[in-house]
């Protein structure tokens, strides 16, 4: 490293593969998935971060250019989301999902200035959340589909006690979807105790001081948590509405 900055070069090259192999490994030997699913994920980072390293400059130079690379960003995270799912027929309804949770958050962070209406801290700030969100989406209703399959009888139960198909699903996918946060709160949590997250790092990287970046990871961490606490609220709602849903749980839900 040079001046806090990770050093480019052959070094770096050899160490992440060297940590993408032993990670594919890991899963193969260990029976927990394929290998390979590990290797493709770590190429895709290493193609996808080149270019867009070498179009981010470009982009920011322009609004509407940074306004339609916000957009596409949240376009595969809805694709990617959905597929994680398996419903790739719902897509618009991920979509809602995800940007029910997006949207609110940039909203406030950018129309009271929090975040300046600059593209250097619109796309990162967007990149962030956009995520947080598309994992907690994709989280919370792969557990809320399979609550609804696995526990079908306290399903049938429920219809019986004359709840509505709707509740009846509530009652039985939100507990487990909910835990779908647990990732965020732990890193809320434990910020600055246990781990220096990505914000806090790349702020003082980029040569602000120790305060900046823990007033930026703040921001970011509750956030994300605000974020991810509506998407996970609407995507197990449509769920449970079978807005968001499998041939299995179409199966369960619509007899």
């Amino acid at each position: 490293m040079t001046d806090g900055a990770i050093a480019f070069g052959p070094v770096l090259a050899v160490v992440l593969a060297v940590l993408a192999i032993f990670g594919a490994a890991v899963v193969q030997f260990g029976q927990l998935g394929q290998g390979k699913a590990v290797l493709f994920a770590a190429a895709r980072a290493v193609v996808q971060l080149a270019a867009v390293s070498l179009v981010i400059v470009g982009i920011l130079k322009s609004g509407w250019l940074t306004g339609g690379f916000v957009l596409l960003m949240f376009t595969i995270a809805t694709v990617t989301s959905a597929r994680r799912i398996g419903v790739a027929k719902d897509l618009a309804w991920v979509a809602l999902a995800i940007a029910s949770g997006v949207v609110p958050v940039l909203t406030l962070v950018l129309a009271t200035g929090v975040v300046p209406w600059r593209p250097i801290a619109i796309v990162p700030i967007a990149g962030i959340v956009i995520g947080g969100a598309m994992s907690a989406t994709s989280q919370a209703a792969r557990r809320a589909l399979d609550e609804l399959v696995s526990r079908h009888g306290e399903y049938e139960a429920a219809l019986a006690l004359g709840f509505l198909r709707r509740p009846a699903a509530l009652e039985i996918c939100r507990p487990s979807a909910g835990h779908a946060l647990i990732p965020a709160l732990d890193q809320t949590r434990t910020v600055g105790l246990v781990t220096l997250p990505g914000a806090y790092v790349g702020v003082l990287l980029g040569g602000a001081g120790p305060l900046q970046a823990g007033v930026t990871q703040v921001l970011v961490l509750i956030g994300l948590l605000a974020a991810e606490a509506v998407a996970v609220l609407v995507a197990v709602h449509l769920v449970a509405a079978g807005r968001i849903s499998r041939k299995a749980t179409e199966d369960v839900t619509c007899r």
